[in-house]
């Protein structure tokens, strides 16, 4: 990141600041980050509005399956962002079942996409605290005679304040650094910072257009955790806590409104663009129902714009996907460990609490800009005898690195949530440092770790940001060749890419749901 701020105020090896003013000089640089700003903004609100109520649908209530609801609301978050915008096209494109509705490249399909990945996030952040939350005071305000939504708006709203701070941030920050959704659904037009960057510098060789326009988005990002966490201090306030298993409630009739909003998110916004995208890529270009795009991801056409098949592109991501998965569990076990502490010098717990925003800088910085930071610092770096830039070994380094801040926020609350006593007591029996965690840290945290695994092989295999940047061809990764196979004019592209953005989903969402079933009992907190 310090190399890409230097490439924008370098110039022969002397400071020059002339480009700072030739970027924000332009027009379209203010056209870029305002519609940045238009499409997060939009988003958090549609996010926050219709994931309350799938909040309180899976963590309030009570029901059958609650598990396996929750564990479906979890997989549009990790399905790969090239997958949703090809779905999302499918739906409003020609030929889609909501083409009449002339939605195809604009602002509102931009925005249901984002919110598509966002709403889980709302859902999860906000619940698992919301399903500890005492009712008690909001059953004072029924008994003092306020009505149910006056009750709920006055007690238990402000104390989901804190919650609603962090979802707000989380979901700003991914639609502020959206690349595929954006690239793939609204093009040039609708361009935000994250592709604007990716265009200066594939299109146009504009590597110092692209630092000084990467300036502007990390005060974007640096503005939103600020406010963010403005939001938080102003909102948190103390409120009584209960275990999760005592507050599930039957559902009754007035709560047919929560689960009413809940149903239709769940079947307009995340089954139907997933259904299309499955009902097009067993459809050839004249409406009837074929074998034949699948048939294409194994015997390529001739005209086919990628090398070697898709199936190859799969098996290379798949194995990428497992050691960019390996490098980011072990990377984020020994920082989780490290942050879990809690040491009495002042000293050390204000460097412990820097360490921690450091290593949760990849979720707050894009994968664009990420991959482009490593396409110009890995020259032969550190004395080593090659250019990586040369070899595919980058991309796993790349995607573990994505992955780390969603495994190191996975495995924290277990472990700080570990009595330090248990540490001690060991300790006093004779037990070395290695024993502790072989007996105390390592088997309580052992079933976050399997759903740890599971965000980092979803996370990774579906990257498409930096990957983009460090792919070489002949070692295209599976999201890259989707996106060169619905953006090709070659008779069949399109519809392999369909098959493929399907095969992709359910490697994705398969590697998701298994790991779910070794979530842990405290809710995982992105």
């Amino acid at each position: 990141m310090l190399s890409l701020v230097a490439t924008g105020f370098l110039t022969d090896g002397h400071f020059d600041a002339s480009g700072v003013g030739e970027v924000f000089g332009s027009a379209r640089t203010w056209r870029v980050i305002s519609q940045t700003l238009v499409q997060a903004v939009l988003t958090t609100i549609a996010s926050l509005a219709l994931g309350l109520p799938a909040a309180y649908v899976l963590y309030r209530l009570d029901f059958r399956g609650r598990g396996i609801a929750r564990a479906l609301m979890t997989v549009p978050f990790v399905l790969p962002t090239v997958v949703v915008g090809v779905a999302f096209t499918a739906l409003v494109g020609p030929g889609g079942p909501l083409a009449w509705t002339g939605l195809d490249r604009s602002l509102t399909v931009i925005i249901a996409a984002m919110t598509f990945f966002n709403v889980p996030v709302v859902a999860r952040t906000v619940g698992g605290f919301w399903a500890r939350l005492d009712d008690s005071s909001e059953a004072a305000a029924r008994v003092l005679g306020a009505g149910r939504v006056r009750a709920w708006v006055s007690t238990t709203l402000p104390a989901l304040g804190p919650s609603l701070a962090s979802a707000a941030s989380l979901v700003f920050l991914f639609s502020a650094t959206s690349f595929a959704i954006v690239l793939v659904l609204g093009g040039r037009e609708f361009s935000n910072v994250e592709t604007e960057i990716y265009r200066l510098t594939v299109q146009f060789l504009d590597l110092r257009g692209a630092a000084v326009l990467s300036l502007a988005q990390f005060a974007i990002v640096g503005a939103a955790l600020a406010v963010s966490a403005w939001l938080r201090r102003r909102s948190e306030r103390a409120t009584n806590i209960v275990r999760e298993d005592e507050r599930g409630k039957r559902p009754r009739l007035a709560d047919v409104p929560a689960i009413a909003v809940f149903a239709v998110t769940a079947l307009l916004l995340h089954a139907l663009p997933i259904a299309t995208l499955v009902a097009h890529s067993l459809r050839d270009p004249d409406g009837s129902w074929t074998l034949a795009n699948y048939l294409a991801l194994m015997v390529p056409p001739a005209d086919s714009p990628i090398q070697g098949t898709v199936l190859d592109a799969a098996w290379l991501s798949i194995r990428i996907a497992l050691v960019a998965a390996a490098l980011a569990m072990v990377l984020g076990t020994l920082v989780s460990l490290v942050l879990s502490r809690r040491p009495t010098s002042p000293v050390l717990r204000r460097g412990i609490s820097l360490f921690d925003a450091l290593v949760m800088l990849p979720l707050g910085v894009s994968a664009v800009t990420l991959g482009f930071g490593l396409l110009i610092t890995m020259h032969r770096p550190l004395g080593i005898g090659f250019d990586l830039r040369t070899s595919v070994v980058l991309i796993p380094i790349a995607q573990a690195l994505v992955a780390l801040p969603l495994v190191v926020r996975t495995m924290l609350p277990v472990l700080r949530g570990i009595d330090p006593e248990l540490r001690y007591a060991a300790a006093v029996l004779g037990a070395g440092p290695g024993a502790v965690l072989c007996a105390i840290d390592f088997p309580l945290v052992g079933r976050s770790a399997g759903l740890a695994l599971g965000f980092a092989f979803a996370a990774s295999l579906g990257e498409f940001g930096a990957t983009s940047f460090l792919v070489r061809p002949g070692a295209q990764t599976l999201p890259v060749v989707i996106g060169e196979l619905i953006g090709h004019q070659a008779p069949g592209s399109y519809g392999a890419g369909l098959a493929a953005a399907v095969v992709l989903a359910t490697l994705t969402a398969t590697a998701m749901v298994l790991a779910e079933r070794f979530r842990p009992d405290q809710v995982a907190a992105f």
